[in-house]
């Protein structure tokens, strides 16, 4: 302990940064700016907090962009995959933040590096070179304007060597499109937020890693040894983890339809008949390889074979393609929404935003309100996919429509006009997820306040539904903090969901084996591993008092920059409703204002400082 705060210790492994305007590599140990916060999401927003000026263009080469494992990536720990990507972004104007799991981050931390931040902008296409002996930029002319899969191929064969793994744009990213992503392999995307624009802005078409020989916190001893069979054990016990290493996120369909929390049409009704077209068991017999990320025993990825494409294969997709690119554009053609999830991942287009742009727009031209020349000859009726394959392309090249969606929903409403906001599902420019937030009223107030914008997995409030009774009343002084429809206690789930969610993704953990798998939201496995591997001392609570902090500090970061932008608050849709959905903003005024006490943050949802955030003791360092 230092000054009432907790000192986690210090990152293992180094910042590796990359000065584009120069062609610079160079590389910095942790020290004290590793301290604190573990890594990953928690490290990148203490540094951008301090180092990225108000007034950023997120386009400019003044934007930085940050890439870096978390505490355990990489390490024995199980499932300890992940990367945390943030910058500035351009679809939203606040913190843009999105992870990635697959073998990148493990291949870099083998490398001896836990961060990566990037400066600048190249005056030609490169991309980065990383083994275990140091890093370089090469030329990229020979990749611009590939797809993510091209790329990687092309990378792979140049170097003669398959084992690379690869972080990549497509030509999305290099158009700039405010919702490009981040692509590795072909199952693995950084999507949300357009972090592929920013990497495409400073003509950065790739990193690529070739393993090195450092493994940080292996389990040697006994003690640590048991201590990562125990935790294997306790994932493989949930009654949930042969399903989702069966089916994937994608298995999941027919229970959200009947839980009635199913976002459907832009969100106009919830739920869709003949669910059984789009459920993902039916896809088992197509499977021709599963496999997973870096040490996961949940193993939940698949390659298919569809049946009318010959020996062409896709990546199966999970539980937030299925429903977004199926229900909510009204299509429930499976394999239409395999071509079309795995089409985004080769343009390198996050697939959750760009099904809200295309509900939008099919909205707006059911209601007659899209001008006739921006529709030209697109039919946008509800699931027409041919019309959505044909929107990929048009927004990737700017053409037409396409031009206008690539902004986004709140740009592209404010660019039509003609009451085009009230269609506009949205939060803090974000495009919304699966669940409808006027039928779950956690995830409806997690939305609100996520710090990326309108999304689930920046919040992950899976317990409202997952928890029992008796752990709630336990937990929260009430039953109802488990009833879907209820408000009563969503303010403190929601803190709990945030501050261990934070936490996930500062460790470098995934969420489907300790959130939804173990509902380890008190992270109570997760403190024992921590501890026995790295030989801290932490407890549960030090743990969420660091994830209220980073809350905090992402919250200031977007009140910094943005303003007005970063306010808490559902789009008007939601409460004047259609069809007979809406919640009533009483309940969500409830919510809110029990969540910001919960936080310790006052009635506007402004954190508290210096108490509540190291490093920030005047009201200068929040300007």
């Amino acid at each position: 302990m230092e000054g009432g705060k907790i000192l986690p210790g210090i990152q293992h492994g180094q910042i590796l940064k990359v000065e584009l305007n120069s062609g610079r590599c160079l590389f910095e140990p942790f020290l004290e700016q590793g301290t604190g916060y573990f890594g990953g999401r928690g490290f990148n927003i203490r540094y951008l907090f301090h180092h990225l000026a108000k007034g950023t263009d997120p386009l400019a080469p003044e934007n930085i962009l940050m890439l870096s494992c978390g505490f355990l990536t990489g390490s024995s720990a199980p499932s300890s995959a992940r990367l945390h990507i943030n910058s500035l972004s351009p679809l939203t104007g606040i913190l843009g933040s999105s992870n990635i799991g697959g073998y990148a981050g493990a291949w870099l931390k083998s490398c001896d590096i836990a961060s990566i931040i990037i400066t600048g902008a190249s005056e030609k296409p490169v991309y980065l070179y990383i083994d275990a002996d140091g890093a370089c930029l090469k030329d990229a002319a020979f990749l611009w304007g590939s797809d993510t899969f091209e790329t990687q191929e092309k990378i792979k064969n140049f170097h003669g060597n398959q084992k690379l793994k690869i972080l990549t744009i497509g030509p999305a990213g290099e158009n700039r499109v405010r919702f490009a992503a981040v692509i590795s392999e072909k199952d693995h995307a950084a999507g949300r937020t357009g972090m592929g624009s920013v990497m495409g802005s400073k003509n950065l078409k790739a990193i690529v890693v070739s393993r090195g020989n450092h493994q940080h916190f292996k389990a040697v001893t006994p003690g640590q040894k048991k201590a990562v069979k125990d935790y294997i054990s306790s994932i493989k016990a949930s009654c949930e983890f042969k399903f989702f290493s069966r089916f994937g996120g994608a298995g999941y369909m027919d229970w959200v339809n009947k839980s009635g929390i199913m976002g459907s049409r832009n969100y106009t009704r919830i739920g869709v008949d003949e669910i059984e077209k789009i459920d993902g068991r039916q896809l088992e017999k197509n499977i021709v390889r599963s496999s997973g990320c870096y040490k996961c025993p949940v193993q939940c990825k698949a390659e298919l074979k569809l049946d009318r494409d010959g020996d062409k294969t896709f990546t199966r997709p999970e539980f937030e393609p299925v429903v977004n690119l199926g229900p909510r554009c009204g299509l429930t053609d499976l394999n239409e929404i395999i071509r079309l999830d795995n089409l985004c991942s080769r343009m390198g287009l996050d697939s959750t935003s760009f099904a809200g742009v295309v509900a939008f727009a099919m909205d707006l031209f059911e209601n007659h309100k899209l001008p006739p020349e921006w529709v030209r000859d697109l039919d946008l009726s509800w699931g027409n996919a041919k019309t959505m394959e044909r929107l990929v392309h048009d927004i990737v090249e700017g053409n037409g429509l396409g031009a206008i969606l690539g902004l986004g929903v709140r740009k592209a409403a404010e660019r039509i006009g003609n009451g085009a906001a009230e269609y506009a599902a949205h939060v803090k420019g974000l495009e919304l997820t699966a669940y409808h937030p006027a039928a779950i009223m956690g995830t409806a107030l997690g939305y609100a306040v996520s710090s990326r914008g309108g999304d689930y997995n920046n919040v992950y409030a899976s317990l409202e539904y997952s928890w029992t009774k008796e752990e709630a009343l336990e937990e929260f002084g009430t039953e109802e903090a488990v009833n879907i429809k209820s408000v009563k206690a969503k303010g403190i789930l929601i803190k709990k969901a945030v501050t261990a969610n934070i936490i996930v993704d500062c460790l470098g953990l995934c969420k489907v084996p300790v959130l939804s798998l173990l509902r380890s939201f008190n992270l109570e496995h997760e403190v024992k591993l921590i501890n026995s591997l790295t030989g801290l001392r932490l407890s549960r609570e030090e743990l969420a008092e660091t994830g209220n902090e980073i809350a905090s500090l992402e919250k200031l970061f977007n009140l910094r920059h943005s303003g007005e932008n970063t306010e808490d608050k559902l789009p008007e849709m939601f409460f004047i409703g259609s069809n007979g959905i809406s919640m009533l903003r009483k309940d969500f005024e409830i919510m809110l204002e029990e969540y910001y006490c919960a936080m310790g943050w006052d009635k506007n949802g402004i954190p508290a400082y210096p108490d509540k955030i190291r490093n920030i003791t005047t009201p200068k360092d929040l300007m």
